[in-house]
């Protein structure tokens, strides 16, 4: 079928609208036409060749929410008219599936950066020319995706769709960090550093959980005021003032724990080094493969510990639907950080989110 894309066709090049075919769904498929999408740092370091992706040309997106349109005849899990969620995709088979560790699927680069699908079949192309699709098994910077039945999840229809994109990757991403991989409890002290929207949904699930004191760490003074509204109980902007020394002073030694949402190994050592004994620092930021850091190792052997958290330890079926219910009570207002745009204006949207005007750009089709 004829769908509306946006497409880059070299390294760090803007997004493109075309017109490219689609490929009909398989037994195991579903066909959703994308209502809104949020875009992702994740998106921007793919565009940028970050990541071990094949080159361009390239659709990407990974934040898709919208209606199924129609499913293979293997597909129990949803029906046309649904309302859904696209997250990552998994291959179900592997040890980290078998123990419903599903964002650590041992083969989850070719299920979800091979270009294709894992057997290698592509499912966009323009003319002749393939484009490499699938990203996270979706794509969904375009008007219809195609995705597994793994990876949709079925949302409530008294729910605005357009704001429920970002719950499949950065909002999941950081309240599950507080909620699942740190399990965080009342009057716990966490440090964020970054609050983009990764950081934001942190910060959100932090108060969730009552959390005290909450510190918000960025260099964008918009965001920490935006940090503050949501929630933070302190802000220290890290252009201006040492945020060790900083954080230790306000939580009396460091905080129990910290997340670093930056992907950057200097703020990743200071997530390190605030932390006290026994303190946790789960890493969040996505970095382009081989990126080494240096820490103290007296620091660590000090009872410290650092954890890589993907995806907040989430088991999407199961953790997004509370994030909904959250969100109905008003506990997760997760919606206020979202800016929409018009999904021509995708550029305009990276623009603004790169320089930090924005926390959460959404694309509407």
């Amino acid at each position: 079928m004829e769908i509306k894309a946006a497409v880059t066709f070299k390294q760090s090049d803007e997004f493109r609208m075309e017109q490219l075919e689609l490929s009909e769904p398989r037994d195991d498929e579903v066909l959703v036409r994308i209502e809104a999408v949020g875009i992702c740092h994740t998106d921007l370091a793919a565009r940028d060749g970050h990541l071990p992706l094949p080159p361009p040309p390239s659709v990407f997106g990974h934040e898709g929410a919208g209606v199924v349109e129609k499913v293979g005849k293997g597909v129990k899990k949803v029906k046309p008219g649904d309302h859904v969620v696209l997250g990552w995709d998994f291959c179900g088979e592997c040890t980290a599936c078998k123990a419903d560790k599903y964002l650590y699927c041992f083969n989850f680069f070719m299920h979800n950066f091979n270009g294709a699908r894992p057997d290698g079949s592509t499912t966009l192309k323009k003319g002749d020319q393939v484009i490499h699709g699938n990203f996270f098994n979706q794509s969904s910077f375009a008007s219809f995706s195609l995705a597994n039945e793994r990876n949709v999840v079925k949302m409530p229809k008294d729910v605005p769709l357009e704001m429920l994109g970002p719950l499949g990757c950065g909002v999941m991403t950081g309240a599950g960090a507080v909620m699942n991989s740190l399990q965080a409890k009342a009057g716990d002290s966490i440090a964020i550093f970054g609050v983009g929207p990764v950081g934001m949904s942190a910060v959100l699930a932090a108060v969730v959980c009552e959390c005290a004191p909450i510190v918000a760490v960025d260099i964008h003074e918009g965001r920490l005021k935006a940090a503050k509204e949501f929630g933070a109980t302190h802000t220290v902007n890290a252009s201006k003032e040492d945020p060790v020394k900083a954080i230790q002073a306000l939580t009396g030694g460091g905080p129990h724990f910290t997340l670093e949402c930056v992907g950057n190994p200097a703020v990743f050592r200071q997530a390190v080094d605030v932390l006290p004994r026994l303190g946790v620092c789960g890493l969040l930021g996505v970095v382009p493969p081989g990126t080494e850091v240096s820490l103290d190792m007296d620091l660590i052997m000090n009872g410290r510990t650092v954890k890589g958290i993907l995806g907040g330890d989430a088991i999407p079926d199961q953790f997004i639907p509370e994030l909904i219910k959250l969100y109905k009570k008003g506990k997760f207002p997760f919606d206020r950080m979202i800016t929409y745009y018009p999904f021509d204006e995708i550029n305009k949207a990276v623009e603004d989110m790169e320089k930090g005007l924005v926390v959460k750009p959404v694309l509407r089709m």
